[in-house]
C-alpha cells in the first residue's frame, strides 16, 4: 500500500510559510481542523500542502477524498470508502466498513471541500473520531461542521504589499504565475502589481485568473479594469473544476449555498465602505418584510459560518470581490437607490449623535466623549461612501450635515483635506432645499479646512461668504469656528492690530454662549499675538487661560492645543525645561488622538529647543521622527517647520552649505502656501554664506534647495553628508551675457536669490505665466536644464544681486 493518494503539485506552492507550519502543529494536538474560508481563498492547496508535510507522521497513510462533485450525502461514506479501498457488504452500511479499517489506524484523513454535504460529514467525522482515537482529520469547507472537537482554522488571504513589504506572499504568487504564463515583469511593473493584489485583496485565485491575463494585458491595465472583475477573470486552469474555472463561478458557487434570507442580507450588506457592526446592520438593512431585525444577528452568524463574511471582534466585513457580486445583485433586485438612501441617512444621524455628544458638548469627560469618537473613527469609510452617494443622487441636504459634522471630527485627528474636497463637491450641487443656516455653517467649515491646508486664499473667499451668511444664524460651536477662522487668517497674514480687537470679541461672544470649544482657541492666539509682540507676561496668562478653558471643557485635544501654547510662551521667556515638558506633554496627548500634524509640531519645537541647549543627537533624532510624519500627512507646512529646524541644526554645526540648502527648501514651500517669510534670519543666513563660501556657491545650494526634493534634502541634513571641495555644479557653458535680452539678464539675476516665479513676477510687475516663458527662453538660448544653472552661470557674469 502507499502512504498517501496525494496528487502532485500542479505548479509552485507560493507564500503561506507561517500558516504551514501552524497547521502543522495543530494537527499533533488537534484530532479535527477545518479550514473555513471563501471561495477561491486557496483552502484546497493548503490543505495539501499541510498534509503532504505530514506524511511522515501517519504510517497508516495520509488520504484525500474530494467530495466536490457529491451532492446526495448519502454518497459521503461511500466516497470515503472508495478511497481507502473499504468494500461495502450486503445490508452493511459504509459506515462500518470505515469503523474497522480506521479503528487503531495512525492515518490523516483530508476531507476536501464538504460545504454542499456538509451535515452529513459532521455526522460522519464525529462517528469516526469517536470510534478511531489514532485518527486525524482535515477538512476544508466554507461552513464549519459545528461539532464538539473541532478547531475551525480560517484561512485568511494572502499578505498584502505595502511600503515595508513590497514582496508580499500576494505579489509573489502573482509574479510566479506571470512567469509561468509566459510573461516577463519590468520593474516598473511592480507598483500596479501591488495595487492589483489590493484590489483583489490577496485571494489566491483571483491572482492567478488575473495573471492569466498578462498574456494580453499588462498589470497597470488588468488593474485599471479590475473594476469590472467578473469580466476579465474568466481564463482559468482547464483541468480545474467549472466552478474554479471562473472568479465569479466560484462566488456564484458559494452563493447558492445560502439561504433566501442570507441572500438578501449579503446583497444588502454590499452598501458598507469597509467593516460594519451589528448595529450599523440592523439599522441599514433591515425591514419587517424580508429581513426583521431580530433575525439579523443569526443571519450573520450564518454568513461568517459559510466564510462570506469575515469577522473580527465584533465587526465585520465583506471581501471585496464578495462585495462587488452582492452589490451587482442589489442593483439586479432594483434595491440599490433605496439603500444607498437609507446608508446615507442613517450614517449622517449615528455621526451627529457623535458630533453632539462627543465634541459639542461644552462640559464632559473625555471617558464620556472618548466611545463617540471611537464610533465616528469607524464609520470614516463609510462617511466616504455616502457622501459620494449624496453628491451622485444630488441629495445635497443631507451630503452637506453629514459632511459638517464628519469633517469636524476628522480635524481632531488633524485629517483636514478629506473635508475640504466634501465640501467643495457638495456646494456645487442644487443647494434650493438645504436650510440656509446649514450653507452658512458649511462654508465656515470649508475656510477652515482651507486655511489648514494652507490655502489662503481660498480661506479668505470662503470665510467672507460664511461670516457674511452666517450674520443672522445664532452662535453655535460652527459658528465660532468662523470666527476663529477669520481671527486666524488676519494673524497669518500680519493684520497683528485687526487680529487682536476680532479674537477679544470672540473671546466675549463664546464665553456669553459657553462655547469653550472656540474660546479656547480664541484665548490661544491671543497667546501668540502677545508673544509676537514681545509681551510675554500677556502671553503667559492668554495660555494660561486658554489651558483652564481647555480642561473645563474635558476634551484632551484641546488640553494638547492649550498645553502647546504654553510651551511656546515657556521658549520665548527663555524657560527650555518648562518648554520641553509642555512640548512633550502635549505630543503625547495628540499621539492618543492620532493627530500626527500637531504631534510633529510639537516635537519640532522639542527639537529646536533640544539645539539651543546643545543637545544635537536628540534633535536629529525627534526631527527624523518629524520627517516621517510630516511625509505620512502630507503636510508641506510640516515639512517646512522640519527644514527651518534643520537649517538651524546644520547651521550651529557649522555646515553652512547644507544650512543653507535647507532654508532655500523651507522658504520654497513657504511660497508655495502663501505663508509670509520671515526673511531676517534668511538675509542673515546668506550674508555669512557669501562670506565664506562666495556668491556662486551660495547662489548654487539655494537654487538646488529651491528645485530639488524637500525630503531628499530634510535627509541630505539628517545624515549629515557634507559636501567637501567644490560644489558637483550643474556644467555652465561659456556663453556672453549679451546673448539674453535685458528682460532675461534682469530675471536670470534675480534667480541667484533663488527666488519664485511669482516673486520675480510681482518684483518686476509682470505676469507668473511671463517670468516662466522669459525661463524657457534663458534655458534654450543657453542650452541649461535648471534653474541652478542660470542661477550659477549669473552669479559669474556678475548679474546677480546682493
Amino acid at each position: 500500500m502507499t502512504s498517501h493518494n496525494l496528487p502532485a503539485e500542479p505548479n509552485r506552492f507560493v507564500g503561506r510559510a507561517r500558516d504551514v507550519d501552524e497547521l502543522r502543529g495543530l494537527l499533533r494536538d488537534q484530532r479535527l481542523v477545518t479550514l473555513c474560508g471563501v471561495g477561491g481563498i486557496g483552502k484546497t492547496r493548503l490543505a495539501l500542502r499541510v498534509a503532504g508535510s505530514v506524511v511522515g507522521e501517519f504510517p497508516d497513510g495520509v488520504w484525500l477524498v474530494e467530495l466536490a462533485r457529491i451532492t446526495s450525502p448519502d454518497l459521503v461514506a461511500h466516497e470515503i470508502a472508495t478511497v481507502l479501498g473499504v468494500r461495502e457488504e450486503r445490508s452493511r452500511p459504509a459506515l462500518d466498513g470505515l469503523r474497522v479499517r480506521l479503528r487503531g489506524a495512525r492515518a490523516l484523513l483530508l476531507l476536501d471541500n464538504c460545504e454542499q454535504v456538509v451535515e452529513r460529514c459532521a455526522e460522519l467525522v464525529a462517528e469516526l473520531l469517536a470510534c478511531c482515537p489514532d485518527l486525524r482529520i482535515l477538512l476544508t469547507t466554507r461552513e464549519a461542521l459545528r461539532i464538539p472537537g473541532e478547531l475551525v482554522w480560517r484561512v485568511p488571504p494572502l499578505d498584502l504589499p505595502d511600503a515595508r513589504h513590497p514582496d508580499a506572499e500576494a505579489v509573489l504568487l502573482f509574479t510566479d504565475r506571470a512567469m509561468a504564463a509566459g510573461t516577463r515583469l519590468a520593474a516598473d511593473d511592480f507598483d500596479d502589481v501591488a495595487r492589483l493584489c489590493v484590489a483583489l485583496d490577496g485571494l489566491p485565485l483571483a491572482l492567478e485568473l488575473a495573471a492569466a491575463r498578462t498574456r494580453m494585458l499588462s498589470p497597470a491595465q488588468i488593474a485599471d479594469r479590475i473594476g469590472d472583475r467578473f469580466r476579465l477573470l474568466t481564463t482559468g486552469d482547464r483541468t480545474a473544476p467549472a466552478r474554479q474555472r471562473t472568479l465569479l463561478a466560484t462566488v456564484e458557487w458559494s452563493h447558492d449555498l445560502l439561504t433566501a434570507k442570507e441572500r438578501v442580507l449579503l446583497r444588502r450588506l454590499s452598501v458598507f465602505a469597509g467593516h460594519f457592526d451589528l448595529d450599523l446592520v440592523e439599522q441599514v438593512c433591515a425591514d419587517e418584510r424580508l429581513l426583521p431585525r431580530e433575525e439579523v444577528l443569526d443571519l450573520l452568524g450564518g454568513l461568517v459560518d459559510k466564510s462570506l463574511l469575515l469577522a473580527d471582534g465584533g465587526r465585520y466585513r465583506l471581501l471585496e470581490t464578495i462585495k462587488e457580486f452582492a452589490g451587482r445583485l442589489l442593483r439586479k433586485e432594483d434595491e440599490h437607490v433605496w439603500f444607498r438612501d437609507r446608508h446615507l441617512q442613517v450614517i449622517c444621524e449615528m455621526e451627529e449623535r457623535c458630533f453632539e455628544a462627543g465634541l459639542a458638548a461644552p462640559r464632559a469627560s473625555w471617558q464620556e466623549r472618548r466611545r463617540y469618537f471611537v464610533r465616528s473613527r469607524n464609520l470614516v469609510d463609510d462617511c466616504r461612501v455616502a457622501i459620494d452617494w449624496a453628491v451622485e443622487s444630488g441629495n445635497a441636504p443631507l451630503g452637506l450635515r453629514l459632511a459638517y459634522v464628519a469633517s469636524a471630527m476628522l480635524a481632531i485627528h488633524g485629517e483636514i483635506a478629506e473635508g475640504v474636497d466634501w465640501f467643495e463637491r457638495l456646494l456645487l450641487l442644487d443647494l434650493t432645499g438645504v436650510p440656509p443656516e446649514v450653507v452658512a455653517l458649511c462654508k465656515g467649515a470649508l475656510a477652515y479646512g482651507m486655511e489648514a491646508r494652507d490655502d489662503l486664499a481660498g480661506c479668505e473667499r470662503a470665510v467672507s461668504e460664511a461670516l457674511k451668511e452666517q450674520e443672522k444664524v445664532p452662535h453655535s460651536l460652527g459658528k465660532g469656528v468662523t470666527l476663529n477662522v477669520a481671527g486666524v487668517l488676519l494673524l497669518r497674514t500680519g493684520q497683528f492690530d485687526r487680529a487682536e480687537r476680532h479674537f477679544d470679541e470672540v473671546v466675549a461672544t463664546t464665553r456669553k454662549h459657553d462655547d469653550t470649544f472656540n474660546r479656547v482657541i480664541a484665548q490661544s492666539c491671543l497667546a501668540v499675538l502677545a508673544g509676537v509682540r514681545g509681551q510675554l507676561r500677556l502671553a503667559q496668562r492668554h495660555a494660561g487661560e486658554a489651558l483652564a478653558v481647555a480642561k473645563e471643557n474635558g476634551h484632551p485635544w484641546h488640553v494638547a492645543m492649550a498645553t502647546s501654547q504654553l510651551a511656546a510662551v515657556a521658549e520665548w521667556r527663555g524657560d527650555t525645561e518648562a518648554a520641553v515638558t509642555h512640548y512633550r506633554a502635549a505630543a503625547a496627548i495628540f499621539d492618543e488622538l492620532d493627530n500626527k500634524v500637531e504631534m510633529e509640531r510639537c516635537l519640532v519645537m522639542v527639537a529646536k529647543v533640544a539645539i539651543a541647549r546643545g543637545d544635537h543627537v536628540t534633535a536629529r533624532s525627534l526631527l527624523a521622527e518629524c520627517l516621517a510624519l510630516a511625509q505620512s500627512t502630507g503636510q508641506r507646512l510640516g515639512m517646512a517647520r522640519v527644514l527651518r529646524v534643520l537649517s538651524r541644526l546644520a547651521d550651529v554645526e557649522d555646515d553652512i552649505q547644507n544650512s543653507v540648502l535647507a532654508s532655500a527648501a523651507a522658504v520654497a514651500l513657504a511660497e508655495e502656501m502663501g505663508e509670509p517669510v520671515a526673511s531676517g534670519r534668511i538675509e542673515e543666513l546668506l550674508t555669512r554664506a557669501r562670506d565664506r563660501l562666495g556668491e556662486g556657491r551660495t547662489a548654487l545650494q539655494w537654487s538646488r534647495g529651491r528645485e530639488l526634493d524637500p525630503v531628499e534634502i530634510a535627509r541630505i541634513v539628517l545624515d549629515g553628508r557634507r559636501e567637501h571641495g567644490p560644489l558637483p555644479a550643474p556644467s555652465v557653458a561659456e556663453v556672453p551675457h549679451p546673448v539674453l535680452t535685458a528682460r532675461e539678464q534682469e530675471i536670470a539675476g534675480l534667480l541667484t536669490r533663488g527666488l519664485s516665479n511669482r516673486a520675480i513676477a510681482d518684483e518686476l510687475v509682470i505676469s507668473p505665466a511671463t517670468v516662466a516663458r522669459h525661463i524657457a527662453n534663458i534655458m534654450e538660448k543657453l542650452g541649461f536644464t535648471s534653474r541652478s544653472q542660470i542661477a550659477l552661470w549669473a552669479v559669474e557674469h556678475n548679474l546677480g544681486s546682493a
